[in-house]
């Protein structure tokens, strides 16, 4: 995953090797190569906030249960499989602080509650799905690769 090095991967000339040893102040310190050079360490942590937001068990398949529409509650505790309600309703409060969900309460009897994806949340449908269609093709190969790595680390232990 290169996006989990950004911001970590560093290099050091000598007077850098030597302002460190005596206490001073780096500068220039973070060298992000390859497609990371393009942000700097401000944006590469955001860019790790964010993948650790919509990358989590539930998020991606919260924003994809909403593509079809408005849900209420129940009907997306229906939809998404295994989830408990406590996690189900942190991951809604996650996405609605970051603007990719939106909670609307209607004053009726009995109350209702109806999520939807804002116009941010919709815009992250297209990279959720590749990433699911290039799970599904490619479920076979990862799987066969975990299985021969557990192999091979069974057997060195």
């Amino acid at each position: 995953m290169f996006l989990g090095n950004i911001g970590r991967a560093s290099s050091v000339s000598n007077d850098e090797g030597r302002a460190a040893s005596t206490g001073a102040l780096r500068v220039n310190v973070l060298r992000l190569s390859g497609p990371c050079e393009r942000w700097d360490e401000r944006d590469a942590d955001f860019i790790r906030e964010i993948l650790d937001l919509v990358g989590d068990k539930w998020s991606m398949l919260v924003i994809g249960a909403l593509a079809a529409g408005d849900a209420r509650y129940s009907d997306l505790d229906t939809a998404i499989p295994a989830i408990s309600r406590r996690m189900l309703t942190l991951t809604l409060k996650h996405l609605q602080r970051s603007g990719l969900v939106d909670r609307t309460a209607y004053a009726e009897v009995p109350p209702r509650v109806e999520y939807s994806l804002t116009g941010l949340g919709a815009s992250l449908l297209s990279a959720i799905e590749h990433l699911a269609a290039w799970s599904s093709e490619h479920r076979t190969e990862v799987r066969r690769q975990q299985d021969a790595y557990d192999k091979s680390a069974a057997r060195s232990a």
